[in-house]
């Protein structure tokens, strides 16, 4: 690799300039050398911010960041190894249904994933709510029980994308997260390493989303698929409405809950839909369907016939955790408190603030403000009323769980603050609008 001057390459973004794979490399195996100090780094962070990367430098970024530490090598896991990451939101509990459920239709699924912060929950914090369930295994028994079960459920380890866990934290204090190039660089860094084929990606948009907008959404699938193509993984995006809640419930047990009433046969309509369509998609890229529809097909049956639920209860078993609460979940310890949130109108629910919503889990104990707060796991909320329900004046919207009694008054005003009422019934948003391919975006149908 040829020496740069650091100085250089940052000006050269700075004048809207174009870096080469090379430079690119050259600038992270230096940080993570330590030769290049925080300061320049957070000066071509925000350089890039500024001015963009294109597709090549944006694939040129996840690479280093990729190699900066160890990648899996799954090889000797038979068959499609197939993931799924989702940019966040609230009340998605996705990850917990169809993990067991593709597993148990035969392809394997090695998830990494993340701990919430701010009013996006995490998955990690939601396995834990089970009681012993372990999610820091290392790499080796990683691949030992991905090897024994099809699936495997852990968190980012020190040896995957370090680079990318730096550039991060320098991203969260110099103002420079909301980047659609660093954000791709670092979710498909992350996802690459696990040693995957193929990955399913649900990119998610509206008010309680990382991406706002239906096109900012858009061009982040876009990088994601091209990201993953480059690196010869098939990458299928879908584009998901956060413009309220995912299922009903919002915090960590209950998250844990509503997925076990999903394994089980029940469970709200919009979640299941969300689920098996990603579960569908991941069955078909595993081998195991002939098409995304026939996916979907088998994602239900999964469900009916009970391997689903089974393959989540050995898991949970596998990863030292209790499976007592899996089978009677109405007798997992409740939080000390509850109380009801009240509507202030009558007519229809005609929009919700999914943000101030996860915003109020957070005040309950469900949620971070910061790295080092602890969760709750029995905290959260309990939504009666979803977009388009008819409401009477007086009547419960969401019912709430804490052991911080004292914020219930500030967490009531936030709950009716975020559920709109008017005298007509609203169109109800779509839920999943766009499919994104190597092929380019489509409407979805």
């Amino acid at each position: 690799m040829k020496s740069h001057n650091i100085v250089s390459l940052i000006r050269k973004k700075r004048d809207r300039e174009t870096l080469t794979s090379d430079e690119i490399r050259y600038l992270i195996q230096q940080y993570r050398k330590d030769e290049m100090p925080d300061y320049q780094m957070s000066a071509f962070l925000m350089a890039a911010f500024i001015n963009g990367l294109n597709d090549e430098e944006a694939a040129a970024l996840a690479r280093e960041m990729l190699h900066s530490g160890k990648v899996l090598d799954l090889s000797g896991v038979p068959g499609t190894k197939v993931d799924k990451h989702s940019t966040g939101g609230v009340g998605d509990k996705t990850s917990l249904i169809l993990a067991p459920i593709v597993a148990a239709c035969g392809v394997p699924v090695p998830m990494i994933s993340g701990r919430g912060l701010g009013h996006s929950g995490g998955t990690l914090d939601k396995l834990e709510s089970i009681p012993g369930f372990n999610v820091n295994l290392d790499l080796k028994r990683y691949v030992e029980v991905l090897k024994k079960h099809k699936l495997v459920l852990i968190g980012q380890t020190e040896e995957i994308a370090p680079a990318d866990k730096r550039m991060y934290a320098l991203r969260d204090v110099t103002a420079t997260v909301e980047s659609i190039p660093l954000i791709a660089g670092s979710i498909m860094s992350k996802k690459l390493a696990e040693g995957i084929d193929a990955l399913v990606l649900d990119v998610k948009f509206g008010n309680g989303a990382f991406m706002k907008t239906r096109e900012d959404a858009l061009k982040l699938a876009q990088r994601l698929v091209s990201i993953g193509e480059e690196f010869g993984k098939r990458t299928i995006g879908y584009l998901t409405s956060m413009e309220q809640p995912l299922g009903n419930m919002v915090g960590n047990w209950l998250e844990v809950y509503e997925s076990i009433e999903c394994l089980n046969g029940g469970g709200p309509e919009d979640l299941l839909e969300v689920t098996h369509l990603l579960a569908g998609t991941m069955i078909w890229l595993g081998g195991e369907a002939g098409s995304v529809d026939e996916g979907i097909e088998r994602s239900k049956a999964a469900v009916a016939d009970g391997s689903a639920m089974q393959k989540l209860r050995d898991i949970v078993q596998e990863q030292d955790g209790s499976t007592e609460y899996l089978d009677k979940p109405d007798d997992y310890p409740p939080a000390a408190h509850d109380f009801d949130v009240a509507s202030n109108g009558d007519g229809h629910v005609t929009a919700m603030d999914a943000y101030a919503i996860g915003m109020a889990g957070v005040e309950l104990g469900a949620g971070r403000k910061s790295k080092e707060d602890s969760i709750d796991p029995a905290a959260g909320i309990i939504l009666k009323k979803k977009i388009g329900d008819p409401v009477r004046e007086g009547e419960t919207i969401a019912c709430c769980f804490t052991n911080k009694e004292e914020q219930a008054d500030s967490v009531r005003q936030m709950l009716q603050g975020a559920v709109t009422v008017g005298s007509s019934r609203p169109q109800i948003p779509a839920l999943i609008t766009d499919t994104v391919t190597r092929d380019g975006a489509e409407p979805w149908s």
